[in-house]
């Protein structure tokens, strides 16, 4: 299969998926406080803008990250849901969050959650992956 990617290095092509400030930020806003819908993430304390959010949502359905279902509760919503590539991404937020939280000035309560999977190790990874599964895929 060609790619038209300018390197195929593993890394480049994983930057080329969620390599921007937002998208590992949307991502994080899915894993850790439970956001599933648009208005959800523009409320994040960093101030996405509503043009950026709907670009950086749908590069990560394109790429299969999210996925992107109607809400049934209203017609002009949607549900994103994390899909198994995206739930696989749970190590790489997780050492993102542990390096900041030893490299910058955060708080205790902004680190929590990265504390809390750092002394939980690969156990509590595999956790919070069974529970991510259960709510984005159904358990699948």
């Amino acid at each position: 299969m060609a790619s038209s990617e300018k390197s195929v290095c593993p890394i480049n092509l994983a930057l080329e998926v969620f390599g921007d400030r937002w998208s590992l930020l949307i991502i994080r806003d899915m894993m850790f406080a439970g956001k599933r819908h648009f208005r959800e993430f523009l409320q994040s304390e960093e101030g996405i803008s509503s043009n950026i959010l709907t670009e950086r949502l749908g590069k990560l359905v394109e790429y299969g990250v999210l996925s992107k279902t109607d809400d049934p509760t209203h017609k002009q919503k949607a549900i994103y849901s994390l899909t198994p590539m995206g739930i696989d991404l749970l190590p790489v937020v997780t050492q993102i969050g542990i390096w900041g939280r030893k490299h910058r000035p955060v708080t205790d309560e902004s680190s929590t959650p990265a504390a809390a999977l750092e002394k939980g190790g690969a156990a509590l990874q595999k956790k919070m992956q069974a529970g991510l599964r259960k709510a984005h895929l159904g358990g699948h």
